[in-house]
């Protein structure tokens, strides 16, 4: 018999995915790892189970130990349900501006929540500081740190890099995505460069982060602005960040975002989150930018379910300046054109 050793040997493997109109209309093959498979439901699985089985590996937690960590829901969800199949109890220190979906999801699936005011890292109190000192109150606790860990670069440097490469047949000719730790970009962009270094590896920020800043300007000045997606938009070179090998980076309005997942559900049927509409954005971006011919992999991180009460919200949209407006892919595309 075929099976699986269990949840954690679900994780990973996933689809790739052609995006036939945004394709189509480049002349480029953008291609979506479809990583809200994951059986958490998003990309942060993978950071979740790679940091676990380091921090077995290294006997930092031990059996009936507790999982403590802060975080935007995603990688608390993954580590929540890693935990669960591995015997460890689950302590979520969350920014309480996170969507409630993913508070009720956490709470449903065993993990104590724990949502805390929004700070600055600068602040002590903000999550990860937060996490990190509860993890040092708990007995038999660890602070999975995912932000520093580098343990999570290195699980996509092992499982997520070697699939893309082996599902485009070695043709990928760009892989770009946004930055929440920084690990995807980190471990991808070094695995992919490792096998062929002319692979161009891309950052796409959303406006009020860093990054954009510091791969073009090489300072974290430039955040000017401000975006709706959650779990992405870094404001601090992280030890996973340190670790990408990085060629270009793109900002993306979130307007463009939500014309994205509009189309992504209309007509290609996926339900996405705001991640993923940015990530998109950014292939298409590096699909006008370097012309047509090029094959260009990003990151499709999670579904929309999380952010119901939100993203199909009008009367939230209107209130965070995106009120309802019909801008098609022809029309969006001709604006990132001039953008460039």
């Amino acid at each position: 018999m075929k099976l699986s050793p269990g949840f954690c040997g679900t994780i990973g493997k996933t689809p790739l995915i052609r995006l036939n109109k945004l394709s189509n209309a480049t002349g480029c093959e953008i291609l979506g790892k479809a990583e809200f498979l994951n059986p958490g439901g998003s990309v942060k699985d993978r950071a979740a189970l790679g940091i676990v089985e380091d921090a077995e590996r290294r006997g930092l937690l031990k059996p009936g130990g507790t999982i403590v960590e802060g975080t935007a829901g995603n990688t608390g969800i993954g580590l929540a349900l890693v935990g669960n199949a591995k015997g460890y109890k689950t302590i979520i220190v969350i920014p309480n501006t996170q969507s409630p979906e993913k508070m009720d999801l956490l709470r449903a699936i065993g993990a104590e929540v724990q949502p805390v005011p929004p700070a600055p890292y600068s602040d002590q109190g903000n999550y990860n500081h937060i996490a990190n000192r509860l993890a040092e109150e708990t007995d038999n606790g660890f602070w999975a740190n995912q932000f520093d860990n580098v343990a999570n670069t290195e699980f996509h440097f092992a499982t997520t890099g070697p699939e893309i490469w082996d599902q485009t047949e070695g043709k990928v000719t760009a892989f770009v995505t946004s930055i929440g730790t920084g690990g995807t970009l980190a471990g991808v962009s070094t695995y992919l460069k490792s096998q062929n270094d002319q692979v161009q590896t891309v950052c796409v920020d959303p406006y009020g982060a860093s990054m954009w800043s510091w791969f073009k300007h090489g300072h974290l000045d430039f955040d000017d602005g401000d975006s709706i997606a959650e779990g992405i938009g870094q404001s601090r070179v992280t030890d996973n960040v340190a670790k990408a090998k990085i060629d270009n980076a793109y900002r993306l309005h979130d307007r463009h975002m939500m014309c994205i997942l509009k189309h992504l559900i209309n007509e290609e049927g996926l339900f996405l989150g705001a991640s993923s509409g940015i990530n998109v954005g950014g292939a298409v971006k590096v699909a006008l930018d370097g012309g047509p011919g090029q094959t260009i992999v990003t990151v499709l991180c999670d579904t929309a379910q999380k952010y119901m009460s939100r993203l199909f919200d009008q009367e939230w949209l209107t209130e965070n300046d995106l009120p309802p407006e019909d801008l098609s892919i022809d029309a969006m595309i001709e604006e990132m054109k001039a953008e460039l």
